[in-house]
């Protein structure tokens, strides 16, 4: 299966979460309903990545989900990151079939929902700083990780 790659619009991901950008004038924005927690015992976790960079043609064939929370990212320091997200299948496991990647540019944040499948998180063309948000109960519930067919994702 190949990807290609689109910039990141908000309603494009829509069905996967929410991207989030800085007001355009000054103020702020709120993004309080792109958090989810499905768990009542689950605790706020937030932490700083760095990512090393990758080129692309993307090989890849793991997807993870965070099934009872979303997960937040927030550039500090960033080029560009690749996104590979597939819905939760009706019949369990990703859609792969209908996988989509996206391009977020250094200004975006974004938001998985809860049960949403994605790549991990890809910088490219330098290493990446970003703050991560989720929800965490510290058991296997946390995350799921899936080996799926092997995919590439390209540039347009």
């Amino acid at each position: 299966m190949e990807l290609i790659a689109r910039p990141l619009v908000a309603e494009a991901f829509l069905p996967f979460g929410d991207v989030l950008e800085p007001p355009v004038e000054q103020g702020q924005r709120f993004y309080n309903s792109a958090l989810g927690n499905l768990r009542a015992g689950a605790s706020p976790n937030l932490r700083i990545i760095n990512i090393l960079p990758t080129t692309l043609p993307l090989k890849a064939n793991l997807l993870e989900r965070h099934e009872f929370s979303s997960q937040t990212f927030l550039p500090l320091e960033v080029s560009r990151v690749l996104i590979v997200v597939a819905l939760h299948a009706s019949e369990a496991g990703p859609d792969i079939k209908r996988a989509q990647a996206f391009l977020a540019s250094a200004r975006q944040g974004f938001t998985y929902r809860p049960n949403t499948w994605h790549h991990a998180l890809t910088a490219l063309d330098q290493s990446a700083r970003i703050a991560v948000f989720m929800w965490c109960d510290g058991t296997g519930a946390d995350e799921q990780l899936v080996s799926v067919p092997t995919f590439f994702v390209h540039e347009p």
